[in-house]
């Protein structure tokens, strides 16, 4: 991406081990990520280009001396950012803090919309996935990278459990793994807002019980009535907007709990007295996605859960500015790219 709207397709240097725990993974599937939409629409014009993409699977190809989790030939699934997955942020569930981490497409590491990907931390990061490369799982398999443990993310910050009341906006692909992952935890109502038929009703499938298609005061208004005047229990804020957050804050009960999972597009907020007085929890964040493949992967690999139905256009690589075009129109609500 060398500025907003314009992403190319360059020819790069083949990945190499650089560090004996280096990895080399030829890349199977990628995809585009609603974060990389931010960039595509503010990215101030450079003349050096940013590499792009943090969703992916592949085949190792080559390992560093260091490497001993994975080796060549295995399928595995990379995190949306790399981890030693051993320091003392990873052993409390803080992944994206790990002191030997970092993200894809920064300080010399390969993004993951190309042909092969050089991955840091190896045997910390990448999930060898037992399934050949050619399976019909793989798109749900590639939602573990990030959108689908993201949507986890938010759900157990939030505190989802055994029959509670959810609300979710955002209708995006992390909006609707979000509604996946609550009713996996067991809510009981998952109040789905979105404008978009095609989404909700996905969303429906996924298991939202009630969808909301107003915005502002009046989705608030709509989703109190639906809650008998109160509001829900538990907010998850999928999209990062100060208006999403604002109708987070409208939609919960006191004493309720908000997790933030879209990348804010705001530096200040309605968090003052008027919050306080309410004890309101604000949580989420950032997701530690290679702490909850472990967990989520035996319910994609039986069919239990789904996600890999989030993607509803493959694009080849060639065409990733198209699939980038595509999203930012709305035209698209997951692209994968097929390599």
């Amino acid at each position: 991406m060398y500025g907003a709207g314009d992403v190319r397709i360059e020819n790069r240097p083949d990945p190499t081990i650089q560090q004996p725990t280096d990895a080399v993974v030829r890349t199977v599937l990628s995809c585009v990520c609603g974060s990389d939409l931010w960039p595509y629409k503010s990215m101030p014009a450079t003349g050096t280009g940013r590499p792009m993409g943090h969703e992916f699977l592949g085949v190792v190809e080559e390992t560093g001396a260091g490497v001993s989790g994975v080796r060549t030939g295995d399928l595995v699934v990379a995190p949306f950012t790399y981890c030693d997955n051993t320091c003392d942020y990873c052993a409390r569930g803080l992944h994206f803090s790990c002191r030997q981490g970092g993200r894809y497409g920064f300080d010399g590491v390969d993004g993951g919309q190309g042909e092969a990907v050089r991955v840091p931390q190896a045997d910390g990061t990448l999930v060898k996935l037992p399934v050949a490369a050619d399976a019909a799982l793989l798109p749900s398999l590639l939602t573990l990278s990030d959108v689908m443990t993201t949507g986890h993310h938010g759900a157990v910050t939030a505190g989802v459990g055994h029959g509670d009341g959810v609300l979710v906006i955002g209708d995006g692909a992390v909006g609707l793994c979000a509604v996946i992952a609550a009713r996996r935890l067991g809510a009981e109502r998952i109040i789905l807002m979105g404008r978009h038929t095609a989404r909700t009703d996905l969303g429906r499938d996924f298991g939202a019980t009630d969808v909301v298609a107003e915005r502002g005061e009046e989705g608030i208004a709509r989703v109190r009535d639906l809650t008998g005047g109160d509001g829900v229990e538990k907010v998850i804020e999928a999209v990062g907007t100060r208006q999403t957050l604002q109708t987070a804050l409208g939609s919960v009960v006191d004493g309720g709990t908000i997790s933030r999972l879209g990348v804010p597009q705001y530096e200040e907020g309605p968090v003052g007295p008027s919050m306080i007085m309410r004890n309101l929890t604000l949580t989420g964040g950032a997701s530690p996605s290679r702490a909850y493949i472990d967990e989520l992967l035996p319910d994609v690999l039986d069919g239990t859960i789904e996600p890999g139905s989030v993607f509803d256009q493959i694009f080849s690589v060639d065409r990733t500015p198209d699939a980038y075009q595509a999203m930012a129109n709305r035209r698209v609500l997951k692209a994968l790219i097929a390599l």
